[in-house]
């Protein structure tokens, strides 16, 4: 390490100290805990000093440089001294449509502007992205950094309840942990929706036991995939037309089969568990409400692929999931359900937990990759795919969350009966993320081919019997649809041929008293925010889209509103072809939908 040149004058406290050798061991060498280490130091005294860096750089025997530039890529990181307890506020889109911007106003009012030191030190609010909890809108997270740190979600919030909470510092009261999870899954009312495959286990089984786990049919999948052979399994998950659940829809057996033939080794599972899409949520409760099947998932297609490590990389605005996750995992291991010897058949697998850190880039696989290995959470160039090279360099199995948990299913049911569940390009059941101006907003398990206008009538339609106005499909990567398209099928292929997209399954619904042009300006932000800067198209691109939506909603395009749409259209070209990863290749999708469909800014027009 006498190459390793340390911040001067710079000593971790022993708080520091302590909470960083005890989540990373001392001396390990090991980069890819970098991670880890940072979330260790800022959960003690609430950032990350100098002292704490350089500890963890001596530790791992990383450049305090290089590590810097790794804490400064992601957005939950503070660098600087700030109060140990920090409430993020969500402004993102579904929060904005129930009443996110005045509750803002009523903190700046109260409590002061966001971002600064407020209740006589003691805590601070911030502006959040995309919480995650968009069924549950406006919401808000609450980190109190400690020797007992916490971070609690707080869904259906309101301004009172987090002035309150800001007032109380670290004192505030934990809201109890126990969901009526109708509220979140309402097919799960009773009558129960007998029909529901991957949610089944939703309000039914105690995701927190391993035993109610079992009693409800888990850990079977396991069992048959040890009897049939790992070649079996891939081949069932074939014959299922198993495809990719989180937008980019590539067949799961392909990559499987690819991994499990590598002669390279190790080989690597990652489960992409970085939900971070606006209006995105369905990965989140399959995680809180029914921890154990992505285990068993994970586990399955670890054995099928010869991965002996595995890695569930999840975004840290989700405690409550990371916490279930821990739990499982845990139990799982001690039950012989992981480890070594997996239900005693000579296989080794297990399963580390890893916290994102607020990147939305993240959800890129290969920026994944290198946030596991402990670098900044860039894209890399493609080829070579992860099935050649993946997360240190290795041939890598990446799934999300979704994909992953039917799989089980898949197992018990066969591959073909599984197939025969909604259409041939679009088999088996999928999550639809409702939200919005929506009655019954939630999650949704529904098979392909439901059509849009279905979906919406199971959910209620529209709150209020108010004039639906514009739906946004897919998130913010994805595209704006008109209420003259409702009868849309939902399938990869049904989106497809009508220009539109699936993505992440989000359905957001606006009506006739939502200003839509706030609404594309808050998704070309949320871009501009989250672009990691490495290419051009993107880091430019995003920047000059937001300042044209900001032009024309003054009414002071270049070259009239004529003009500045033919920028926008060029820009978005731009980045569309030229940008590294799907981020820039898609931050123009939904704004360009608006402009196009919904009639935003008539020519000779203002806002």
């Amino acid at each position: 390490m006498s190459d390793l040149h340390f911040i001067p004058n710079a000593a971790a406290t022993a708080a520091e100290r302590e909470a960083i050798d005890r989540a990373i061991g001392a001396g390990t060498g090991r980069r890819d805990l970098l991670l880890p280490a940072l979330h260790a130091a800022q959960s003690r005294v609430g950032w990350i000093s100098e002292g704490a860096l350089n500890h963890i750089c001596e530790q791992l025997h990383v450049p305090p440089a290089e590590a810097y530039g790794v804490a400064t890529f992601y957005a939950m990181f503070a660098m600087k001294p700030r109060p140990a307890h920090v409430v993020h506020v969500c402004d993102d889109i579904a929060c904005k449509t129930r009443g996110a911007d005045a509750i803002c106003r009523t903190l700046t009012e109260q409590m002061g502007p966001a971002n600064e030191p407020v209740a006589g030190g003691s805590a601070m609010w911030l502006r959040s992205p995309c919480l995650g909890l968009c069924e549950q809108a406006p919401a808000a997270l609450v980190q109190s950094a400690g020797a007992q740190s916490r971070d609690v979600a707080l869904p259906s919030t309101s301004a009172a309840e987090i002035v309150k909470t800001i007032k109380a510092g670290a004192r505030f009261d934990v809201r109890s942990s126990k969901t009526d999870v109708s509220h979140v899954v309402p097919q799960a009312k009773s009558p129960r929706d007998a029909s529901l495959k991957l949610l089944a286990r939703v309000g039914v089984s105690d995701p927190e036991s391993l035993d109610e786990y079992r009693a409800h049919g888990g850990y079977a999948a396991l069992r048959r995939a040890f009897d049939i052979g790992p070649e079996q399994v891939i081949r069932e998950v074939v014959d299922a037309k198993l495809v990719g659940r989180g937008g980019a829809a590539f067949p799961s057996g392909r990559k499987w089969e690819a991994v499990a033939r590598s002669p390279v080794r190790p080989h690597f599972l990652v489960c992409n568990a970085d939900e971070s899409e606006p209006g995105t949520f369905k990965d989140r409760v399959i995680m809180e409400e029914d921890p154990f099947s992505l285990i068993e998932a994970m586990t399955i297609a670890g054995y099928a692929t010869g991965c002996e490590q595995g890695y569930l990389y999840i975004r840290a605005e989700y405690p409550l999931a990371t916490a279930r996750l821990q739990n499982a995992i845990d139990q799982a291991r001690r039950r012989g359900l992981l480890g070594a010897n997996v239900m005693n058949e000579g296989v080794r697998f297990d399963i580390e937990l890893r916290r994102g850190a607020g990147a939305y880039i993240c959800g890129e696989e290969t920026a994944l990759f290198n946030s596991i290995e402990g670098k900044r959470g860039e894209p890399r160039n493609k080829p070579p795919f992860p099935v050649q090279s993946g997360v240190f360099s290795k041939p890598t199995v990446i799934n999300n969350v979704e994909t992953l948990v039917n799989v089980p299913h898949i197992l018990l049911a066969g591959g073909p009966a599984f197939g025969a569940t909604g259409t041939s390009g679009s088999t088996g059941t999928k999550l639809f993320c409702l939200s919005g101006c929506v009655t019954t907003p939630g999650l949704y398990e529904a098979p392909f081919g439901i059509t849009l206008r279905q979906l919406i009538e199971r959910a209620g339609g529209i709150a209020g019997g108010r004039t639906l106005q514009a739906i946004l499909l897919g998130g913010a990567a994805g595209v704006f649809v008109t209420p003259d398209e409702l009868d849309m099928p939902l399938t990869f292929e049904g989106t497809r041929a009508a220009g539109a997209t699936l993505g992440s399954g989000v359905i957001m619904l606006f009506d006739d008293t939502i200003n839509m042009h706030d609404i594309v300006l808050r998704i070309a932000s949320f871009f501009r925010d989250e672009s990691c800067g490495q290419c051009v198209p993107c880091r430019i691109g995003t920047i000059r889209q937001e300042e044209s939506l900001h032009r024309l909603g003054h009414g002071k395009g270049n070259g009239g509103v004529t003009g500045e749409l033919a920028i926008m259209r060029d820009l978005a070209q731009v980045m569309t072809d030229a940008s590294i990863c799907g981020l820039g290749q898609t931050a123009a999708s939904a704004v360009q939908s608006a402009v196009r469909k919904l009639q935003l800014y008539p020519a000779g027009g203002s806002r």
